[in-house]
């Protein structure tokens, strides 16, 4: 039997003072709750704005569960979407691609996210600039459950952030040397013309540890404030992840995907930092990278646009985040609602190219030959779809996954190897990508 959802919800409005406090508080909060995801653009503290409808918002427990049984996702999940006419939160895994293409996974996962969840939540909060909005169901919450909640949540204290993982507890599924060697073994792929580029990623992972989750994500977006940070309760699972990178935002027919491909390290000094700065923008390996998966998504998103409708609106551009100067492009198409709806968009651009390579399909076979665990959640994408079909979805990278019942925390790090790649400053690029998730585990 089909499940049919179709609700307008009501909700109350206030102004906060303290915005940032208001933050920890919710996370504090909202972590009690088996299901609850807060994706926050730290529009005060990123240079990348663009396309952000809300500062912050949060999903908050859960009134119904997409039931994702068998081997059939996003069909599944469009059925799921057409009848629900409400908010829907969730992830899509990086294993999806296992039904997009001919492909599999047969590595070991420690985390053991599920390849699709969605559910409809109970509460929805929204916080733009100073004004704060909860979206309650009247059938199920009165406006007097709503005010206690509101007191409940203004009444945490802001804990202490510590953390206590001591260094040399982190392992890697890759020695050092293991990895210069496949990143030749790449390279020998792309001089035989397999393929043109390929991202490689590596595992680092701690074993027997008990954290504090929501702490964690405090702290990591402290050091690093993304445009995509978002933490996530998944029942036992955890994602606290500081993306700097969209996967796709859908504003009306507009779509909009702005991949990342090029990465330097910044610097306290800033005549220094400006000529890291420069050296990016400039940088030929950088930007043939961004270049290649740029053409790629063109590719994707043509699949279901409108014709002569996809365009690059910025190309190699560069933000700056906490540790990292990025290259950022943004592609844009309006989608052929006529033909096509939004899981068919999803289907045929996910997985995203920025973390495969190209071509995509050989790519993904060659990722599943040579590294070493499978990446579930990590590669994928986790966002929202409102009532009106809209929505927005980042790419899971600089995160942090824990799964609190086997006591495994794991994060992945990775960078794209052309035929041009320095092995050894492939290495580096991966240890700068995960200073910040280091540093928010380790003490201080």
């Amino acid at each position: 039997m089909l499940f049919y959802f179709c609700t307008m919800r009501e909700f109350i409005e206030f102004e906060l003072y303290d915005t940032d406090i208001f933050q920890y508080q919710l996370n504090s909060w909202g972590t009690e709750y088996e299901n609850f995801v807060l994706l926050n653009s730290n529009s005060q503290k990123t240079s990348l704005h663009l396309y952000h409808k809300f500062d912050l918002i949060a999903a908050v427990d859960s009134i119904f569960i997409f039931d994702n049984s068998g081997n059939n996702s996003f069909e599944n999940f469009r059925n799921f979407n057409q009848n629900n006419q409400d908010w829907i939160f969730g992830y899509l895994s990086y294993d999806l691609k296992n039904e997009v293409e001919k492909l599999n996974s047969n590595h070991f996962d420690g985390i053991g996210f599920q390849k699709m969840y969605f559910f409809i939540p109970k509460y929805v909060i929204i916080l733009k600039k100073n004004i704060l909005r909860i979206e309650y169901l009247t059938e199920i919450t009165d406006i007097e459950e709503i005010k206690a909640i509101i007191h409940k949540i203004l009444s945490i204290q802001v804990p202490q952030i510590e953390s206590s993982i001591q260094t040399n507890s982190i392992q890697n599924k890759f020695t050092k040397e293991e990895y210069l060697q496949t990143v030749d073994k790449i390279r020998e792929h792309i001089h035989k013309g397999d393929i043109y580029e390929l991202n490689l990623c590596q595992e680092f992972y701690i074993e027997n540890i008990k954290i504090k989750p929501d702490n964690i994500y405090q702290k990591l977006n402290n050091i690093s404030p993304a445009p995509f940070s978002c933490y996530m309760r998944n029942f036992d699972k955890y994602l606290i992840c500081s993306s700097p990178e969209r996967f796709l935002v859908k504003q009306n027919q507009k779509i909009i995907s702005q991949p990342i491909k090029g990465t330097i390290r910044r610097s306290e000094d800033d005549k220094e930092d400006k000529k890291l700065r420069a050296f990016l923008c400039s940088d030929e390996k950088e930007r043939a990278e961004n270049m290649m998966i740029v053409d790629l998504v063109r590719n994707d998103l043509s699949r279901t646009a409108k014709k002569g409708s996809v365009k690059v609106e910025e190309l190699c551009k560069i933000y700056s985040y906490g540790h990292v100067h990025q290259m950022i492009s943004t592609i844009s198409s309006e989608l052929e609602e006529i033909k096509f709806d939004i899981i068919e968009l999803l289907k045929t651009t996910f997985p995203m190219g920025s973390m495969t390579g190209a071509p995509k399909i050989k790519a993904m076979e060659l990722i599943e030959k040579y590294e070493k665990t499978k990446r579930g959640l990590y590669s994928g994408s986790v966002g929202y779809i409102s009532p009106n079909k809209d929505f927005d979805f980042n790419v899971i990278i600089r995160s942090i996954l824990y799964n609190q019942t086997n006591e495994y925390l794991s994060f992945t790090v990775g960078s794209a190897i052309t035929y041009q790649s320095n092995a050894e400053n492939e290495y580096k690029e991966c240890l700068l990508k995960a200073e910040a998730l280091i540093k928010s585990l380790t003490i201080t």
